[in-house]
């Protein structure tokens, strides 16, 4: 077997950043006291779509415009997964422990197999192509979901220039029988789940339009409860993750904001410029954050 190809050799990681917090609630304040951040890479171009990956203890994650899916391990080396990617976006861990993706470039969802081999889970509705899957999520009993905007379609730097099929931008989940249209919005975005399902949120960012998190409840026969849940003081919440309090943290232009399950704002974790998504690791106690350039590490000793 090759030898991986290493962007970043092992070794310990950039200096760590004072980290700046913002604390608007004392139940923030003692999560995130003692909280660093960390640069764990630099290199990418527009970093995204990070998701922890147990079976090899390393966190996968996007250079959506660089065209590369990779990982970080925990010595300190980034490796190149897959090169010259479709423009891959949101990535996920499926329940039997495969990486499952967003390709803007194949207008897909696909699967990497244990073999390496790409399965295409998703790529049309009713014969008619999808526009650029961007974020996913694994849900109650295993299924998956994701968003399909029009944002590959439109930035020739994420996708391949094109006109819509569809005339809807969506939320769909993936069913043994096929696709569902769980829900329409005006250019999904991120989506995530609380630890116990019980919640489905999903951000809409609109071109020049309102950005903001709307919530579900999730019951047994789908989705009801829609209502707006947060917006960002700045930037657009473009990815976001739950913790197992049920609090959302979320990307912005200034680093990551919190919010309660009821959407009050609890605080900020700011980063040196802009974020795009994040996710926690199994541990609860460290979140990484993708950004512009960067993947970095925060540590919340207090989580």
């Amino acid at each position: 077997m090759s030898s991986p190809v290493l962007l970043r050799p092992p070794g310990p990681p950039v200096a760590s950043e004072p980290t700046l917090v913002r604390v608007d609630d004392a139940r923030f304040e003692a999560v995130v006291s003692g909280a660093r951040l960390t640069t764990l890479y630099d290199r990418a171009i527009w970093a995204e779509g990070p998701t922890w990956w147990a079976a090899r203890d390393m966190l996968v994650f996007s250079d959506v415009r660089g065209r590369r899916l990779l990982g970080w391990r925990e010595d300190g080396a980034v490796e190149v997964l897959v090169d010259v990617t479709p423009f891959g976006n949101g990535n996920a861990v499926d329940p039997q422990g495969r990486l499952v993706h967003c390709e803007h470039g194949h207008r897909a969802v696909t699967r990497t197999e244990s073999d390496g081999r790409r399965t295409v889970l998703a790529d049309r509705v009713d014969g008619r192509r999808l526009n650029t899957p961007n974020d996913l999520a694994i849900g109650p009993e295993g299924r998956l979901w994701f968003t399909d905007p029009t944002f590959g379609l439109l930035d020739p730097r994420e996708g391949y220039p094109a006109q819509p099929e569809l005339d809807v931008m969506g939320l769909y989940r993936i069913d043994p029988e096929g696709l569902w249209l769980a829900a329409k919005f005006d250019y999904p975005n991120g989506l995530a789940f609380a630890p116990d399902g019980s919640r489905l949120y999903v951000s809409q960012t609109p071109p020049g339009g309102e950005a903001g998190i709307i919530a579900f409840d999730v019951t047994a026969r789908g989705l009801t409860n829609r209502r707006w849940f947060a917006t960002v003081p700045s930037g657009i919440p473009d990815g976001f993750t739950v913790d197992r309090r049920g609090w959302v943290w979320t990307s912005s232009g200034e680093g990551i904001w919190v919010f309660d399950e009821a959407g009050t704002r609890l605080g900020l974790v700011a980063t040196p410029h802009l974020t795009s998504n994040c996710v926690f690791d199994p541990t609860w106690r460290r979140l990484s954050v993708t950004g512009d350039d960067s993947l970095w590490l925060i540590d919340l000793p207090h989580a």
